[in-house]
């Protein structure tokens, strides 16, 4: 598929989705979150990806918000729409992907731009990144899961300091919240995510895929973690990777999974 603001690539295993909108430094408008979604969509269904890298082009921002022009004149029902539309074709959907997501955050990761790299299963930032959540300054709130994600990373006191400040944080301070869990100079930066989607392609994408599903039962209402985690397992011993890994195991050699 052929994209207008992304840039999408595939090699060993990985495909790596690059936001390309340089000149409004990758903000997000409706067309992006739209062509991002089928990008997810298609890496997750591509059985030749284990693992989506997902970035922002040129070295100033990974995103720098969403695109204001698009919605200061909206009302009550359509920003509604907005954010609901927003969460469910783009931000939840990345989160629930089967296939492990890793964000590369490199420069500015601001309001929805934050919001994405929270949606993704974890992040590898750059040294001179920036995170925040600046949307009480345009007389908003944070409407693309900011206020929850980033609470379930940082805490509550630190959450509510970011969001009530609208401030930036720096990439170090960053990995000190835990809301990155790494930093690195930004020319290594895809080099190391590429470094540990190496390590992900190596184990089972049918226990990887259960494991996110588990872990994302707990901040689920109304959803035991622990027994999303006791099904999950029960179910890995009805897969091939499961008879591969542990064949593998007891014959003293590296398992190749089969991925089912």
């Amino acid at each position: 598929m052929t994209y207008k603001n992304l840039i999408v690539n595939s090699e060993n295993y990985i495909t790596t989705i690059i936001i390309n909108r340089p000149k409004k430094l990758n903000a997000l408008n409706q067309e992006t979150i739209k062509e991002l979604h089928e990008a997810f969509k298609a890496a997750d269904k591509d059985k030749a990806t284990k693992v989506i890298v997902v970035t922002g082009s040129g070295e100033k921002a990974f995103v720098a918000g969403a695109d204001i022009s698009e919605f200061a004149d909206f009302t009550v029902e359509e920003g509604t729409h907005l954010a609901a539309n927003g969460q469910n074709i783009l931000f939840d959907f990345v989160e629930n992907l089967a296939t492990p997501v890793i964000a590369a955050v490199n420069g500015f990761a601001l309001g929805g731009g934050l919001e994405l790299a929270m949606a993704c299963h974890f992040r590898v930032a750059s040294d001179n990144a920036k995170m925040g959540l600046p949307e009480v300054s345009l007389g908003v709130i944070p409407g693309y899961g900011g206020t929850q994600r980033l609470t379930q990373l940082v805490g509550k006191g630190r959450a509510m300091e970011m969001i009530m400040t609208a401030g930036m944080i720096d990439a170090n301070k960053a990995l000190g919240y835990g809301l990155v869990n790494h930093v690195v100079p930004q020319d290594e930066l895809l080099e190391l995510c590429n470094t540990i989607a190496a390590k992900i392609i190596k184990n089972s994408s049918v226990a990887i895929s259960g494991a996110i599903r588990a872990v994302n039962a707990n901040f689920k209402e109304g959803e035991n973690g622990y027994q999303t985690e006791i099904t999950e397992f029960g179910n890995c011993f009805g897969t091939e990777d499961f008879q591969e890994g542990t064949t593998a195991f007891l014959e003293k050699r590296k398992a190749a999974f089969p991925g089912r």
